[in-house]
């Protein structure tokens, strides 16, 4: 049966940066991307400053902290630059996120079962600050009952293995059942990476989800579309899975 549930949809900027970073130029801007996702009826948005700074440039970070107007999603690793930044911009939520550098994209969900004295500390200064936390994890119950345990307030779950084989229902389910498990466990159940128009839809339909974090296939169908029109198209496939008429802000 189609959830009734509003879902949200927060658009990923990172890989505007990205084509701006290939020329070193100032465009595309980001910032002026996510100002036409908002404009295009986008939930909120999301941004990944890597220690790399191989898109999103702390420039970008600062602009975006002070003008996007629904909320700001600051994915960022839990180091203490990182996280002394965060105190002092203070976006509406941040998710802590794993980091290698030679990696081209993230390639799998936080381990919290490491050093979990350190992320207590870091989600307790965050939540000080007055920043909701979240951690982006691996889908399955333990990860999603250490993330209870160490006090953040949300979970995203990371869909990449659905993602390369979204015909495998061993994959789905396994999203569903940490969902479900994070839903009855109090914390905000979110999900993303490698999510399509169309591969989002068995996702969508997850009634114990309430938001999507989608980036590369959005700037990637928006050279053919333009940004609106594929943010439309996204929200159209999402709408259509969970059975509502359109999404709800944050």
């Amino acid at each position: 049966m189609p959830s009734t549930r509003a879902l949200r949809l927060y658009v990923n900027v990172d890989h505007v940066a990205t084509i701006r970073q290939a020329r070193r130029t100032d465009e595309p801007d980001p910032v002026a991307a996510a100002r036409l996702c908002e404009r295009a009826g986008a939930d909120g948005i999301t941004a990944h400053l890597r220690e790399d700074r191989r898109h999103m440039q702390d420039a970008d970070i600062e602009t975006l902290a002070r003008e996007v107007t629904t909320v700001l999603n600051l994915e960022i690793a839990n180091t203490p630059p990182m996280i002394a930044l965060a105190e002092r911009l203070r976006p509406y939520q941040v998710t802590l996120v794993p980091e290698r550098r030679e990696e081209v994209t993230t390639e799998g969900g936080l381990d919290v079962s490491r050093d979990p004295a350190g992320l207590r500390r870091s989600i307790e200064r965050l939540e000080a600050a007055g920043v909701r936390t979240a951690l982006f994890i691996a889908p399955d119950a333990d990860s999603v009952q250490r993330s209870r345990d160490l006090g953040v307030s949300a979970i995203e779950l990371h869909t990449g293995p659905y993602a390369h084989q979204p015909g495998d229902p061993t994959t789905l389910r396994a999203l569903a059942d940490a969902a479900a498990l994070g839903r009855r466990l109090g914390l905000a159940v979110h999900a993303g990476h490698g999510l399509t128009v169309r591969n989002v839809g068995p996702v969508a339909a997850l009634d114990d989800v309430e938001e999507l974090n989608i980036g590369h296939s959005l700037v990637a169908r928006s050279v053919f579309l333009g940004l609106a029109d594929a943010i439309g198209e996204m929200r159209s496939a999402m709408d259509a899975a969970r059975g509502t008429g359109g999404g709800a802000r944050a």
